[in-house]
């Protein structure tokens, strides 16, 4: 890995606290990516819409790994998630990138349990075009899992069976 070429890591933050740790990140101009989702949340007299976090605890930052201490010396930071201890691992662009395009698409995400094995599919149509993952039904509906191996989290999304193909 070069030192001076940015690549994604997944950070562990404080429990309830991937806003904030997000918020201090961008202040220090490092490029983070927090996948919120849209929630609703009943409180006492009403019911509200709330951002949560598609991955409870975890965001992604951009940086090259000369960078790491800035991050890890972020307030409400616990660690970059690493094969070892003091070892950051990369995570695959086209896993952030797929994660991504599912937050910012209209369509309603569902976060899932990390699935190992199962068909892989790609999305060929519709506003998901491009997504790799893992295709799941779920009573009449079928659903793409996309995963993020180093956390072991994942989140679903409804897909139309005409839209997807079978990935080698």
């Amino acid at each position: 890995m070069d030192r001076n070429v940015p690549y994604w890591f997944a950070v562990h933050t404080r429990s309830r606290h991937e806003k904030q740790v997000d918020s201090f990140l961008k202040e220090k101009c490092i490029d983070s990516f927090l996948p919120l989702i849209k929630t609703l949340s009943r409180r006492r007299d009403r019911r509200v819409f709330v951002d949560l976090p598609l991955f409870p605890g975890y965001l992604f930052v951009n940086i090259p790994l000369d960078n790491v201490f800035d991050v890890i010396s972020t307030r409400g930071v616990v660690r970059i998630i690493g094969t070892d201890h003091f070892t950051p691992t990369p995570i695959p662009e086209k896993q952030v990138n797929d994660i991504k395009i599912l937050v910012n698409s209209n369509v309603k995400l569902d976060p899932y349990k990390y699935l190992q094995s199962g068909t892989k599919i790609r999305v060929k149509a519709g506003p998901l075009m491009g997504i790799e993952g893992i295709l799941l039904k779920r009573k009449a509906n079928y659903r793409v899992v996309v995963s993020v191996d180093l956390l072991q989290r994942a989140t679903a999304a409804e897909v139309c069976i005409a839209d997807i193909e079978p990935v080698d």
